[in-house]
């Protein structure tokens, strides 16, 4: 009766977690399936054009993924604010300045990794694919940067259903363009590889078009450069991106790795993240959900509505992961043949599925704390706990059990699951001090 009368006192916290998330939910997993359809394409055209997009990704997505993280302050910045009851519109030229600058940078980091890919050690027939791929998807960051600076910001005000109905109909229009051109149809030359990466860049430009269209009569052009917002922004943002690259990096270091062994393992390891960041879609969501709502209410200075939010939403991250485990160990055969048939692969790729249905749970539960942490603005502590969990625990452990012990990418992955348990622990325990400081601050 108690626990019946406890879940009815939370359900306005669950109903405002999920009507921020379902949005959420919808566009970031949007943009999952377009690096899903990416995978189940390549996989359908060559094994060599699957392993070719997936080392290019690993290392587009480590140079990219900072500028993400360095947006991600953005409405980390603007909610705290507005529960502050701070002007923040009329920053919104700015927000899209450092977007395009960032941009810059990074595109320029990613061609100057194009005369690198030959000193690799990748196969000989990769390369040329993988150069091809990097030096045209550079160019899609500027779309890319554009669309999610105005999403971060218009995350701060709660408005998520264009946004990421946006991602929906990119996720269809990039199915018909990456087939179209990969494979040809009609007049139109397959074009491979090539096919692939133009694709990207034709989608993540209209996104970011079609979202500035769609804020352009909120942009003030006063005062272009607000050179106190962009450093509060680096302040907040440098941790994570910093973070996000770590852990991005962790992965495809690991496609990297088994892809020097052979290209097959750079594949599967492709798909096995593929199937599992579909799952982890939801918490990661539910976690922007969080960041919102607790950036909010810190800056109204009220714990009691930052503890509720945090407990819904993170008891909702570890039940939705718990069901998929269960999934996972019941259909593990299924679920990969969604992607490819091909027998090597299956026989490599099922025994990480089994060790990925144990670690979920794990991984719903710390990307939820995260969001605590990032509300709180307590960038920092998250971003070197989360470094910390991959690069002192995880890859180290799985690295020794991948070539010590010669389990090759199972050791990879056992080497994930450890990380996950290791930040929970620390997350919990960093939060669980700083709601006792708030405590004595806040005083309610």
């Amino acid at each position: 009766m108690q626990l019946v009368e406890k879940f009815k006192s939370y359900k306005k916290y669950f109903t405002d977690i999920i009507n921020l998330s379902i949005p959420l939910i919808i566009g970031n997993l949007g943009q999952v399936l377009i690096g899903a359809t990416d995978v189940f394409i390549a996989a359908k055209h060559s094994t060599n054009t699957l392993a070719a997009i997936s080392i290019a990704n690993s290392i587009i997505f480590c140079v990219l993924i900072m500028g993400m993280g360095l947006m991600s302050a953005i409405s980390i910045q603007m909610s705290n604010m507005r529960g502050n009851r701070k002007p923040t519109k009329k920053f919104l030229i700015t927000v899209l300045n450092y977007s395009m600058i960032l941009a810059v940078i990074f595109c320029a980091i990613c061609l100057l990794m194009v005369p690198l890919v030959p000193k690799m050690g990748f196969d000989d027939a990769l390369v040329p694919m993988i150069k091809e791929y990097i030096f045209i998807c550079a160019f899609s960051l500027f779309g890319m940067y554009l669309y999610q600076s105005l999403r971060e910001f218009l995350m701060a005000y709660e408005i998520v259903k264009f946004p990421n109905l946006i991602l929906v109909f990119a996720l269809i229009l990039n199915f018909i363009l990456a087939y179209a051109l990969v494979f040809g149809v009609g007049p139109i030359q397959g074009l491979g590889v090539i096919g692939l990466a133009l694709a990207a860049f034709i989608v993540r430009m209209l996104m970011g078009l079609t979202l500035l269209v769609y804020c352009f009569d909120l942009i003030r052009f006063k005062n272009p450069f607000d050179t106190s917002l962009v450093k509060q922004l680096l302040k907040i943002g440098y941790p994570i991106g910093i973070a996000m690259f770590l852990e991005f990096l962790g992965f495809n270091l690991i496609t990297i790795l088994v892809g020097r062994e052979a290209g097959i393992l750079a594949a599967t390891h492709n798909i096995g993240v593929t199937i599992t960041s579909s799952a982890y879609v939801i918490p990661m969501s539910i976690s922007a959900a969080i960041a919102i709502k607790v950036g909010y209410f810190n800056g109204a200075k009220n714990l009691r509505e930052i503890k509720r939010f945090s407990l819904s939403g993170t008891a909702m991250s570890v039940a939705f992961m718990a069901m998929c485990s269960v999934l996972l160990l019941a259909f593990p055969e299924k679920i990969f043949k969604i992607f490819t048939s091909n027998p090597e692969m299956l026989s490599l790729g099922l025994p990480i599925l089994h060790i990925a249905a144990f670690y979920l749970m794990f991984d719903g539960c710390q990307v939820s704390l995260s969001g605590i942490l990032k509300g709180l603005k307590m960038t920092k502590i998250a971003s070197v706990s989360l470094i910390a969990g991959y690069w002192l625990f995880g890859l180290p452990f799985g690295y020794f059990l991948a070539y010590h012990y010669h389990m090759s990418l199972r050791g990879f992955w056992i080497g994930l699951a450890t990380s996950f348990l290791f930040m929970t622990i620390i997350f919990i325990a960093v939060i669980s001090k700083k709601f006792i400081q708030l405590k004595r601050v806040y005083k309610n």
